[in-house]
């Protein structure tokens, strides 16, 4: 025989109280209006107002008076309290939640009232490419897929996510390598008041995580029959009609993907993933707030103030540490081969190398030949070899690009990459 179910700990849950509780209190359904996070913000308040003894309409009313300071004691009472039978997190959850109620009421509490310590109970996540990779692979829809590598490479964080619309993406951003997202300050931390005004986050996406939003706005467009506006939210709801998922939507997609890929992880995982790829590759600390949307001390200078191209520029450092969707080897190879062409074809044009220049070549461990002209060369067995002695023992081979991820492991160093896709290596 089944034992009873335990009881509950509290009368109403995080998903009853606003319909239950908060919906009897006009200031409270105000206040709640103003915020992202409804649900824990109610319960917060509903705790506070069941441990001290009143409703909201009286705890506002200490405040009639602005000189009065009742209720400030209540709230530094209330985290002393020790027999409370509730967490630091909680505790810190409800002092912030009661403040907000009366600041959006304005009727403000005094900002030395409530003071408590967070106590950090467990260390920040920090996924590995592998893990990362689990939970794009555990995604069942295009949605989802483009989701991930969105967040992991823009850290937009969720509260803007909700927000954010196809016109915050630059103009013909499929045909950009590293697509400008750019966002005002009304959909991001602080909404644009008081010391966050003109606050903007300006951000990027890797080619992963544009490969992924191409397909799921084609997805959208061709499977789903929708005709996508400029306006129109990016993230929606896969079945009819299309609402845009709200806050706590991707909430529910975190969780479910946790629970199917075993690996547990925030959105807001997501932005300290982006910042440490950002800091590994000495980026200004003001270029890494540029990215992040946070406020730069000193906004109105303009070295804070980094033109899209040079931010993109300094982005594009960060990349192979950013993506995760194909094997580390493989991203690292392509940013080589990357590199190599460019300083090949100044080498082939008879330039001189920058000291930048070769400074990039020994950061990715290359080491550039001019070719043998060609009536200097012979062809043997498919690669070719000089005739005047001056550079026997060099073998040169041109091969297939994909074959060059072999011929690197064996100790070959690219000379050049053709027009045809294939590439010149010697060893």
């Amino acid at each position: 025989m089944a034992g009873k179910p335990a009881p509950k700990k509290y009368e109403l849950s995080r998903n009853e109280v606003v319909e239950q509780w908060a919906v009897k209190w006009p200031k409270v359904v105000t206040w709640l209006n103003k915020l992202q996070d409804k649900k824990p913000s109610a319960w917060y308040l509903w705790v506070f107002c069941r441990t001290v003894g009143k409703t909201p309409d009286e705890l506002l009313a200490l405040k009639d008076d602005p000189r009065n300071r009742d209720a400030e004691y209540l709230l530094d009472n209330f985290v002393a309290d020790e027999t409370l039978d509730l967490t630091n997190s909680a505790k810190v959850g409800i002092v912030t939640a009661v403040k907000s109620f009366f600041a959006h009421n304005y009727r403000d509490l005094a900002r030395k009232s409530g003071q408590i310590t967070w106590i950090q109970q467990r260390p920040y996540r920090r996924h590995s490419k592998e893990e990362l990779l689990k939970i794009y692979r555990s995604t069942q829809n295009p949605r989802d897929r483009a989701l991930i590598t969105f967040t992991w490479s823009s850290a937009i964080a969720k509260e803007s996510l909700s927000h954010i619309q196809w016109l915050h993406l630059e103009r013909d951003w499929e045909r950009q390598e590293l697509p400008h997202i750019g966002l005002p300050s009304a959909i991001i931390k602080g909404h644009g008041r008081g010391k966050y005004k003109g606050v903007e986050q300006h951000t990027f996406l890797t080619p992963e995580a544009k490969r992924d939003l191409i397909d799921y706005k084609d997805y959208l467009e061709r499977v789903k029959g929708l005709r996508l506006k400029p306006e129109d939210h990016i993230w929606l709801q896969l079945t009819s009609p299309f609402a845009p998922l709200d806050y706590d939507g991707f909430g529910r997609i975190a969780i479910e993907l946790s629970e199917r890929s075993g690996i547990k992880f925030g959105w807001h995982d997501a932005r300290r993933h982006v910042e440490t790829a950002l800091e590994h590759t000495k980026m200004n600390p003001n270029w890494t707030k540029k990215i992040r949307g946070r406020k730069v001390r000193g906004e109105d200078a303009p070295y804070s103030q980094p033109a899209i191209e040079e931010l993109r520029a300094a982005y594009r450092e960060a990349v192979a540490l950013l993506q995760f969707t194909e094997p580390t080897e493989m991203v690292e190879l392509k940013r080589r081969q990357e590199v190599v062409e460019e300083l090949a074809t100044k080498i082939a044009a008879g330039q001189a190398l920058s000291e930048e220049e070769r400074a990039k070549m020994a950061a990715h461990r290359i080491r550039l030949t001019k070719r043998i002209p060609k009536h200097q060369r012979t062809e043997t067995n498919g690669g070719e070899a000089c005739t005047d002695g001056e550079h026997c023992g060099e073998d040169f081979r041109q091969i297939p690009e994909g074959d060059l991820l072999e011929h690197l492991k064996a100790g070959w160093q690219i000379v050049h990459k053709l027009a045809n896709g294939e590439v010149i290596v010697k060893k």
